[in-house]
């Protein structure tokens, strides 16, 4: 009896592991080698065009050499300044979007719907459709600033001061709805009665929102700053389609340098290192918020 239990959990494990084979594979060979490749690439200077014999060891040069790199230096900037506006701004509008539609709204649907649809629309078609609406000689945003009596609009896209807020504005647009579907889960979840609770009490609107709502809401807040923080260190498409980096290095950000020094300078070494310290910054930033919300959690 015990044989035939013990076949049975072989065979059951067996299948299990050949129905998981496809992805381990695909991780492997997709995931997990290159980004070994990509560590060890990024000790070496390579120009990938003239082959793996041109792979030269130069230690930590490529991590030395970046930090007195201006294009480096500025695409960290502007990626700092992109992180710390659209974080906060998609967060709290998302919160305003979803209590807005958690409660008994006219059209609550439609305007969800609408509200996401940025979200799940195509990233090209966005970028030339904003890019269109932003054109400052013959975009309808700026001739709208014209017709209101505002002689010297906004150079948008085309402007060194105006392209890295123009792109902050699309991605904020883009990702509310996103979040906003989150905290609606989060809000849902909530149980009615802690706010009759507090009613009961005594607490009015804003009472409830600040002792109920946000404590409550503090694992979903967590969830969507981590995203929300990854995703603006991973902004590329957005950058590459409507400004290229323009103009100047006004829009350029740490992935789009990355693509730069790998596929239009040839230095894959170069590339590979700023790519692992850009994952160091993301996981050093997780790790803190990791921190923080263990520590709120248990006082």
């Amino acid at each position: 009896m015990n044989v035939i239990k013990r076949n049975r959990k072989q065979k059951e494990s067996m299948t299990g592991w050949l129905f998981i084979l496809p992805s381990l594979i695909g991780f492997l060979l997709f995931t997990l080698i290159p980004v070994l490749l990509s560590l060890l690439l990024s000790f070496t200077n390579w120009n990938f065009l003239s082959g793996a014999g041109s792979i030269h060891f130069i230690g930590l040069d490529n991590y030395v050499k970046m930090w007195d790199d201006a294009r480096f230096t500025a695409s960290l900037r502007n990626n700092a300044l992109f992180t710390l506006t659209v974080v906060p701004s998609v967060m709290l509008l998302s919160l305003l979007a979803a209590i807005a539609l958690n409660k008994s709204a006219y059209l609550k649907s439609p305007i969800r719907l609408m509200i996401f649809m940025p979200y799940i629309s195509s990233i090209v078609a966005v970028s030339i459709v904003w890019g269109i609406l932003l054109n400052p000689s013959q975009g309808p945003v700026n001739a709208l600033l014209h017709s209101v009596g505002i002689a010297d609009p906004p150079g948008w896209l085309a402007s060194s001061a105006w392209a890295l807020p123009s792109v902050i504005l699309i991605t904020v647009w883009m990702n509310i709805g996103y979040n906003m579907i989150i905290y609606l889960a989060g809000l849902q979840g909530i149980p009615q009665d802690l706010y009759e609770a507090s009613s009961i009490d005594g607490a009015g609107v804003f009472r409830q929102f600040r002792s109920v709502t946000l404590p409550m809401l503090s694992s979903t807040t967590f969830f969507v700053m981590i995203t929300t923080i990854i995703n603006s260190f991973q902004v590329f498409a957005l950058v590459f389609i409507m400004t290229q980096g323009g103009p100047g290095t006004a829009t350029t950000v740490i992935t789009f340098y990355i693509y730069q020094a790998a596929f239009s300078f040839y230095d894959m070494g170069y590339a590979s290192a700023m790519a692992w310290v850009l994952f160091a910054a993301i996981l050093l930033i997780t790790w803190i918020q990791w921190q923080r919300q263990q520590k709120w959690a248990h006082e």
